[in-house]
């Protein structure tokens, strides 16, 4: 399909407005950028029902965690979920409306978890921060008014590379126990394919150099790459793993690595429901005031996340 109107008219907006693609900007630019482009796209966020902020101990040391309640009950389901900026840009801001919205309409209590960034903290400083969330989240269940059975992880782009490591390191040290992971375009393989990435190099959307660029800083040894923490799909095994929930975006050069990972987690034993946006481009989920589509995906989400921890 051709891009859908609404990503044409951001494409064009970018065009006349001169917009330098965040991976020619220094990383303070490129953070700032990103984080405003967001913002502009989702403004405040809707109101919940409590939002609060908790310092965990981290294997940096404090690690901050953003708590939203949908209500003041107890024994509610819980999501961790992490914010996407290719584990280079991004805070606890960047998801906020996402987080939100989530909140409100699955009925569950989102965690957000602020991870080191790099290229100062490069892999696994992300991966064991936001494994270090989730442990912190399954703890305090009780303080927190949320159910330890009931837990998903969830995260878009870098985020969802982190929920997906998450799952591998739940798996391997014994818990916490999950029940379900959303997975929004995420990467999962650094070596992937180069010369299918070649589809994607419009500069004023997300494409193969943005892939590049983000690698580099997240990765010190080209040989971390093949560390199934850093790309999941290279893991021997997923079996074991929590059902998923996989989203993609028709033009973005993680969509294929995100759903030969939905149908390896299928083949090796989970429940999964892979969908894919079509005319859609990456980052379409995390600004979804900006776009019908995302509006759908983050209610579908919503809706998966609400069945899956009933």
């Amino acid at each position: 399909m051709p891009l859908h109107p609404e990503v044409e008219a951001m494409r064009a907006r970018r065009e006349r407005e001169g917009a330098a693609p965040l991976y020619t900007l220094s990383l303070a630019q490129a953070r700032a950028a990103d984080l405003a482009d967001i913002q502009a796209a989702v403004g405040s966020g809707e109101p919940v029902h409590a939002v609060t902020e908790h310092v965990a101990a981290g294997p940096g040391g404090g690690l901050r965690i953003r708590v939203y309640e949908p209500d003041d009950g107890r024994d509610r389901p819980a999501l961790v979920y992490y914010f996407g900026g290719g584990w280079t840009l991004g805070n606890l801001e960047t998801c906020d409306a996402i987080c939100r919205a989530l909140t409100n309409a699955a009925g569950c209590v989102t965690a957000s978890v602020q991870y080191r960034l790099a290229p100062e903290h490069p892999f696994p400083a992300a991966v064991e921060d936001s494994y270090a969330g989730l442990d912190w989240v399954a703890r305090n269940a009780a303080r927190l008014g949320v159910d330890a059975d009931r837990l998903a992880v969830g995260g878009d782009s870098a985020g969802g590379n982190l929920a997906a490591a998450v799952t591998l390191l739940a798996r391997e040290r014994g818990g916490p126990k999950l029940r379900h992971q959303l997975l929004v375009y995420p990467n999962t393989d650094y070596g992937w394919d180069p010369e299918a990435l070649r589809a994607y190099e419009d500069p004023l959307l997300f494409n193969r150099w943005s892939v590049e660029w983000y690698w580099k800083h997240y990765l010190t040894d080209e040989r971390d790459g093949l560390d199934p923490l850093a790309s999941p799909l290279r893991a021997p095994s997923l079996a074991g793993l929590p059902d998923a929930t996989v989203i993609t975006a028709e033009y973005d050069p993680l969509r294929d690595q995100g759903e030969q990972y939905a149908q390896r987690l299928r083949e090796e034993g989970a429940e999964v429901e892979l969908r894919r946006y079509e005319g859609m481009a990456h980052g379409f989920f995390g600004m979804f005031g900006a776009f019908t589509l995302g509006r759908e995906a983050v209610a579908y989400a919503a809706g998966r996340l609400a069945d899956a921890l009933r």
